[in-house]
């Protein structure tokens, strides 16, 4: 295989697949940057409140589990976890919410 001279230029052809390739690794490089960012975010609001960002506890009242805040005491629920609450029976459910709110019946 010869090498090209130096003084030649390359081809259109070479400066398109080039300029190709360079658009290629520039957008494989920002999707890569774009994950990475996105798992950051992910972590630093995991378990966070969203009223304040103090960290979240999780607690168990009746099988439903709750986050509650330990800053502003904020309770947050989880998807299908409201739901569960409407199963807890009638006579029981000011109850359960006294007990999620401290307060005893």
């Amino acid at each position: 295989m010869s090498a090209m001279p130096i003084d030649e230029k390359p081809s259109r052809n070479e400066e398109e697949y080039f300029a190709r390739r360079n658009a290629e690794l520039i957008k494989e490089q920002r999707a890569r940057l774009d994950a990475e960012r996105q798992r950051r975010d992910r972590s630093a609001h995991y378990m966070k409140c969203p009223k304040c960002g103090g960290d979240l506890a999780e607690r168990e009242y009746h099988h439903v589990r709750l986050d509650e805040c330990s800053e502003c005491g904020g309770v947050w629920l989880d998807k299908g976890e409201l739901q569960m609450i409407e199963h807890v029976e009638r006579s029981q459910v000011s109850r359960f919410i006294g007990s999620m709110l401290g307060l005893r019946h």
